[in-house]
């Protein structure tokens, strides 16, 4: 049976471990050939070689516009073309209030979270164009639709990734360029860390549990396959209900 991403070409970034690690083993699944790239090298390496001639380690540091260069130019030497990008890499920053918030933590986080995006659609969208179509798929985040106190940095640099993305799909569709953006609630990956409750940290919301990276692996799919044919500039939210939830509290309060 054919896969959903047979001869398709894709780098996602941030595929060491966690919510990346598992797009890049479901896209190979479905036929894909994929540049795995991160700042662990050695995590990446082992998916990588996991996952045999199918995939490829590349060392990227997603706010150096070098990087992603050679990111860019080993996909098209190793598989000859590229199709998919998943901006996929991000960081959480320093918890706390505005006041304590650094300069150093807020450009850390925005360089990871907002440049790096930036800098990722800018080096690959020649060679989207010169497949001839191509699907770009940025990993926002629930912060990138409401706040959250004591995330100034992340929350800024996902509504800005939100946004980065609108513009992109106005720029591209006529290339049949399609970008999107995705908005997860809590997964439990590395970036949640050990210590906070997962039963806690779901509670309130419709589906009271956080999401495996496996199940936002699966919308990722969706909007690298041709299945979202016509889907583009669109955010898609991943919460389960937390959003929704929120809204029912404004109204009844």
């Amino acid at each position: 049976m054919a896969g959903r991403l047979d001869g398709k070409v894709a780098l996602i970034t941030g595929a060491a471990r966690g919510q990346g690690e598992a797009e890049a083993r479901l896209f190979v699944a479905e036929g894909a050939r994929v540049v795995v790239t991160d700042m662990l090298d050695e995590l990446g390496e082992k998916v990588a070689a996991s996952l045999g001639d199918a995939a490829i380690y590349r060392h990227l540091d997603v706010s150096s516009e070098a990087d992603w260069d050679e990111a860019v130019k080993l996909a098209r030497k190793r598989f000859g073309r590229l199709d998919i990008l998943v901006n996929n890499a991000g960081i959480n920053g320093t918890w706390g209030p505005i006041e304590s918030c650094t300069l150093e933590n807020y450009r850390l986080v925005t360089d990871v979270n907002q440049v790096g995006p930036f800098l990722g659609m800018k080096a690959v969208i020649p060679s989207l164009r010169e497949s001839g179509a191509g699907s770009i798929v940025n990993v926002s985040s629930v912060a990138g639709i409401h706040g959250i106190p004591g995330l100034v940095a992340y929350v800024a640099s996902k509504f800005a990734l939100r946004g980065m993305t609108k513009v992109a799909a106005m720029e591209l569709g006529k290339c049949n360029i399609r970008v999107n953006s995705v908005h997860p609630g809590a997964v439990d990956t590395p970036m949640m860390p050990a210590e906070v409750d997962r039963v806690q940290a779901a509670k309130g919301q419709p589906l009271e549990r956080v999401a495996q990276p496996e199940e936002l692996a699966r919308v990722v799919l969706f909007l690298a396959s041709e299945e979202s044919s016509f889907c583009t500039g669109s955010e898609f939210i991943a919460d389960g209900g937390l959003c929704a939830g929120q809204v029912r509290e404004e109204i009844d309060h």
